[in-house]
């Protein structure tokens, strides 16, 4: 293999004695790459990148696999030819070709660009596909790898986890209603409401719905499966790194059910693709899907357009906050399952209202301080009051304070949800499509902020305090005489103080 040129002998000379100069060449180039473009990226896509010859000025490097060659020449040919030229000489070209795969490869004389670069997790198995997530190379290296005649093993269960035990309110009962229907779905067509795709934030009961229909799936002897998005990478990197894909992928599609929890966290578009046309021959041939995350599909802005575009499909339902009377439910079960401990564990109605009033977060929040109320009556032997009670959360109810709302977080928000620029809002404008959001706006500004109303009408263009006063009476007005109204503003106001 020619190395260099001899006209550019002299430039390799900088490397230490025990070390070939065109080695510590481009082993200086490695490093200049890793500090311009990162950690991640520079493992991503360098660390199989070998430089095989610099002669005539162009240089020629190698990498195993025709995806990364279309990548790398695609976006970071300039990047390598600007630190060849640097640490080399002269760079007029570079090329960039796909090593064979029976060639031997000779760490001494060809070394990959990274010193303690990354095994060889997917050199040989990921030939085109997209490893370029830091996610999918740890799964690789912790995913055990699955033999073709192994049962798709999904994510496990929490047998605490089923309909029984979720508590419903005005908030979730949309949810449960169309978990339970899908639940209860015979195979052979899919369900009008399929896919189903549940969001919330987190600790609402998106789980807990999910294991629900995979408890009551297997007790119908459906054939079922409760993945995460962490086990479906993991299980779909270790079939590639094993060579058993195609098992991997019928397995897969051969089951009843599929739950997918935590669709947020999918990364890489080799592995997304695989979601996406497992998701589309589950649908086509009948079978059920119910797809959980912490955002709408369309706001997935990770997730691939054709992923999301599928999931938008079927019936998309938000679990919404907890309000109080479903929080004291939810803390009545609570405190009933922690009798099972602590036998003579009792709260009195004026606790449970307090707790439920004071930790408006999300359910996990009020499994906390049932925990810590338990812990203080198990430990101290004195009955529980309220003050005490207030001792023992103090840092639940501190960590959930109400944020503080700025005015232009209320403006950037209410002129994203009515399709309007904060300019409009702000402008002397009088339109019906840009009056109803600045008062909206208004309101708001009233509502969570402790400025005043001049202050506030200073803030919208230089507005007297009686246009703002003038637009809270009509939101108000408007918001007691339709209910829709009012439950778009309470969630423009949510995620205002989220």
């Amino acid at each position: 293999m020619e190395m260099y040129d001899e006209a550019n002998a002299n430039v390799f000379d900088r490397g230490g004695p025990n070390v070939p100069p065109f080695l510590a060449a481009w082993r200086r180039c490695c490093e200049r790459l890793r500090a311009e473009l990162g950690e991640d990226i520079f493992n991503s896509w360098f660390g199989r990148l070998e430089l095989e010859s610099v002669a005539g000025g162009q240089a020629r490097l190698s990498v195993p696999t025709r995806f990364l060659k279309s990548w790398i020449d695609t976006h970071y040919v300039g990047h390598i030819t600007a630190a060849l030229t640097t640490e080399i000489g002269p760079v007029a070209s570079i090329v960039v070709v796909v090593r064979s795969s029976t060639r031997p490869e000779t760490m001494t004389n060809q070394p990959p660009c990274v010193q303690g670069s990354p095994p060889k997790l997917l050199a040989a198995t990921l030939s085109d596909q997209d490893h370029s997530t830091p996610t999918a190379r740890r799964a690789a290296a912790r995913a055990p790898a699955p033999s073709s005649g192994e049962p798709l093993v999904g994510s496990p269960l929490d047998r605490r986890l089923t309909f029984t035990t979720f508590q419903a309110g005005r908030s979730n009962q949309l949810a449960l209603s169309a978990a339970q229907r899908v639940a209860e779905h015979s195979s052979g067509r899919t369900s009008a409401f399929c896919p189903l795709y549940v969001h919330s934030a987190v600790g609402l009961g998106k789980t807990h719905l999910l294991q629900a229909v995979a408890h009551t799936a297997a007790s119908q002897g459906r054939s079922a499966i409760y993945l995460t998005a962490e086990k479906f990478m993991y299980g779909f990197v270790a079939a590639l790194q094993s060579q058993t894909s195609i098992a991997f992928k019928e397995r897969l599609r051969a089951i009843d059910l599929l739950i997918f929890d935590d669709a947020q966290f999918l990364q890489g578009k080799s592995i997304q693709a695989e979601f996406g046309h497992a998701l589309n021959a589950l649908l086509d041939a009948g079978r059920d899907v119910i797809v959980a995350a912490d955002r709408p599909p369309n706001d997935l802005e990770s997730l691939d357009e054709r992923v999301r575009s599928r999931l938008g499909v079927g019936l998309c339902v938000e679990i919404g906050p907890l309000d109080e009377p479903l929080r004291l439910k939810i803390l009545e079960a609570r405190v009933t399952a922690a009798r099972a401990l602590q036998p003579s564990f009792e709260l009195s109605p004026a606790v449970l209202a307090f707790v439920a009033h004071s930790i408006r977060s999300n359910g996990r929040d009020l499994e906390g301080a049932v925990n810590r109320l338990l812990a203080h009556t198990t430990l101290s032997g004195a009955p529980l009051t309220v003050e005490a009670a207030e001792v023992a959360i103090r840092d639940l109810i501190r960590a959930h304070e109400p944020k503080r709302v700025k005015i232009e977080d209320i403006q950037k928000l209410v002129a994203n949800h009515y399709n309007v620029s904060r300019a409009d809002i702000l402008s002397s404008r009088r339109t019906a499509v840009v009056v109803k959001p600045r008062q909206v706006a208004m309101f708001l500004a009233k509502t969570l902020t402790m400025r005043s109303l001049p202050e506030i009408g200073r803030r919208f263009g230089g507005r007297d305090h009686t246009t703002v006063l003038h637009a809270v009476r009509k939101i108000e007005a408007l918001a007691g005489n339709d209910t829709t109204f009012a439950e778009e503003i309470e969630g423009l106001k949510r995620q205002l103080q989220d």
